[in-house]
């Protein structure tokens, strides 16, 4: 059945103004999911399985999703207790484990098998990120979150030129520092090929970071790409929604940009991706 371009309707919906096209699913929409993630439910930062590790709840170490004050006294106890009985993912938001921590995380032998790394608000920076990218025991990687570790655009490349990082598929970099030439070396490479998945939130990205995402094929199979509260304006926003790559690209969130919506509107019924079901503005 073919999906038809047309943009339905333009409602307020949580302050943002957000386009409903045909073909998207009757449903309540939930806020910006980054602002869930600020108390660790985002799109991986809670495992399933996580209330009955203490996860939610802080445990003995008292570090759950409140605010410590400084790393766990016991940092290899605090990841194990953290961790799933598999070794498959750890959750460790807002542990504040820093560089060292990062270094005792790539040395767990349990953790070769991990495949989904929740880290958000650890205070790792790109040196945090050169360690998790040069460690082979994190070469399973599938779902990535460094939200607010004031990654720059060094630790961007670092994610890009990795060999241990090729297989990706969710990748959060929410309130980081990557700007536009983090963008473009994440989308000039191949350990992208396979994210779904990404946020780029909060990242200083102005139109050409925009353009390296709508002109780079290795995006191909991306289904949500979250670009809120940048810098980008209505040109970045037509490049997106023109572009021959994102074919697969089923939401696109522009909160927070410098887009007129006036002209938004026209492009928004102009848009040209074959599989975009939603689409939300300020």
């Amino acid at each position: 059945m073919p999906i038809h371009k047309k943009v339905l309707q333009g409602v307020l919906v949580f302050g943002w103004l957000v386009w409903s096209l045909p073909a998207i699913g009757a449903g309540e929409h939930s806020p910006h999911e980054g602002k869930q993630s600020e108390q660790g439910s985002g799109k991986h930062g809670g495992h399933p399985g996580a209330a009955k590790k203490g996860h939610g709840g802080g445990g003995k170490h008292g570090h759950g999703y409140g605010r410590p004050k400084g790393p766990p006294a016991d940092i290899p106890a605090h990841i194990k207790e953290r961790m799933e009985s598999d070794g498959t993912k750890v959750n460790l938001n807002r542990s504040l484990i820093g560089v060292k921590g990062m270094q005792i995380l790539a040395d767990m032998p349990e953790l070769k098998n991990v495949k989904s790394l929740a880290l958000q608000g650890n205070k790792l920076g790109d040196e945090g990120v050169r360690i998790l990218t040069e460690s082979a025991t994190f070469k399973h990687t599938e779902n990535l979150s460094l939200w607010g570790n004031k990654v720059s655009a060094q630790g961007a490349r670092m994610i890009a030129e990795s060999p241990n990082m090729k297989n990706l598929k969710e990748l959060k970099l929410t309130r980081n520092e990557i700007g536009d030439e983090g963008v473009e070396a994440l989308a000039a490479s191949e350990n992208s090929t396979a994210l779904t998945f990404v946020d780029f939130s909060a990242n200083q990205i102005s139109d050409r970071g925009a353009l390296a995402i709508a002109n780079s094929p290795r995006f191909g199979n991306l289904k949500t790409l979250d670009l809120y509260n940048n810098q980008i304006t209505t040109e970045g926003m037509k490049a997106l929604l023109q572009s021959k790559n994102l074919k697969s690209l089923e939401k696109l969130s522009l909160v927070r940009n410098e887009i007129d919506l006036e002209k938004a509107h026209e492009l928004a019924k102009n848009q040209s991706l074959p599989n975009l079901r939603r689409l939300e503005l300020e």
